[in-house]
């Protein structure tokens, strides 16, 4: 049976299981927000924890945040980032519209294992509290587009591209291998001049490799990072000591645990609004690219049922009655030639190869 303690916030007392690390403001999420049952990835979290911890150090280095309760907050963001409280990020990833949620969830779950770490009961009130300490400087406007843009660049450096540029190598390898196979051509899969296939092959490198090109480009969008803009990207919950070394020390401590090239946006004086803008601009860019290949594979499945079953009549399968000649210029005549030399083509091509 499960045992819960009572936490409080502005709108008044709830239960929260007890050995939860979250609290009042992560407790009312779950229960306003059971939508999908889909939780936030590992990267993602791991992404919350390195940008909390990264604030930590920053708001230390600027004498904002006293060493002790800084070196604790650190100690357990590291553990966020380990993966070691993965069970503690319990929030559906449709929610409040800027993740305010989830941002709260990270600030109450790092606030009490540092407490917890500094000797305090879990549960009880300690001297680190989840938005005077673990999210100053920050809000959720900040937070929440630098996770998103850290765990996607991430993602693409060590899935994405390496994937994209394996399946390019092979299809090389087999575009070289298969130059010596002269086969019948396709326009809409009806019979037309002959290729080899070898350049089919290389067609299709050639796809992988603009897919290489188009992810590429928006990484380069994705390593600006909107984090040291808080609130509207005007810089308010951080007041007057919002200024452009909190973005970029922050950006820096990011960068030097991820390698990923990473930078603050740059800021134009008093005018922070551009890092909220930003994130935006590049998340577009990267979903576009991915919303044409989804596009296209759907397409090209969609028509399979009936385009094949309609191939040919020559080269191929030809078994239901043409719904449409597949070039203007390829008539059955040209077609009947066509099958004979290609068929002369391969046996000079046998008698040409070297056993």
């Amino acid at each position: 049976m499960t045992e819960y303690r009572t936490e409080k916030d502005f709108l008044g007392e709830l239960k929260v299981p007890k050995s939860a690390y979250w609290g009042a403001q992560t407790q009312r999420a779950i229960e306003n927000f059971p939508i999908s049952g889909i939780r936030f990835g590992r990267r993602f979290i791991y992404s919350l924890g390195l940008i909390k911890m990264a604030s930590a150090q920053t708001n230390m280095e600027l004498w904002l945040l006293d060493s002790k309760l800084g070196k604790a907050i650190v100690q357990a963001a590291q553990e966020v980032m380990d993966g070691k409280l993965d069970d503690q990020f319990p929030l559906d990833i449709y929610q409040t519209g800027s993740g305010t949620s989830t941002n709260m969830n990270a600030n109450e779950v790092i606030a009490n294992r540092a407490n917890e770490i500094l000797g305090t009961a879990l549960g009880e009130k300690g001297s680190i509290h989840p938005n005077d300490q673990v999210n100053m400087g920050q809000s959720s406007n900040d937070v929440i587009p630098t996770a998103i843009h850290v765990a996607a660049v991430i993602a693409i450096d060590q899935d994405l591209l390496p994937a994209l540029r394996e399946l390019e190598d092979s299809l090389a390898r087999k575009a070289k291998e298969f130059d010596p196979v002269v086969k019948s051509g396709r326009t809409h899969l009806m019979d037309a001049t002959p290729i080899r296939l070898g350049q089919e092959f290389s067609g299709y490198q050639s796809q992988i490799d603009h897919c290489i090109r188009r992810v590429t480009a928006a990484r380069a969008s994705l390593t600006e990072l909107a984090i040291g803009g808080p609130a509207v990207g005007a810089g308010l919950v951080a007041g007057l000591l919002a200024d452009v070394s909190i973005a970029t020390r922050n950006a820096r401590i990011i960068d030097g645990h991820t390698r990923l090239g990473v930078a603050a946006v740059e800021l134009h004086t008093g005018e922070y609004a551009n890092t909220y803008t930003t994130s935006g601009a590049a998340l577009e860019r990267l979903r576009t690219a991915t919303a044409h290949a989804k596009a296209a594979g759907l397409a090209v499945h969609a028509g399979h049922g009936l385009t094949y079953r309609n191939v040919g009549p020559v080269a191929a399968i030809g078994d239901i009655e043409e719904l449409n000649i597949g070039h203007s210029i390829v008539s059955r005549a040209l077609m009947v030639g066509m099958e004979r030399a290609v068929r002369e083509m391969r046996q000079a091509a046998d008698a040409a190869r070297v056993d």
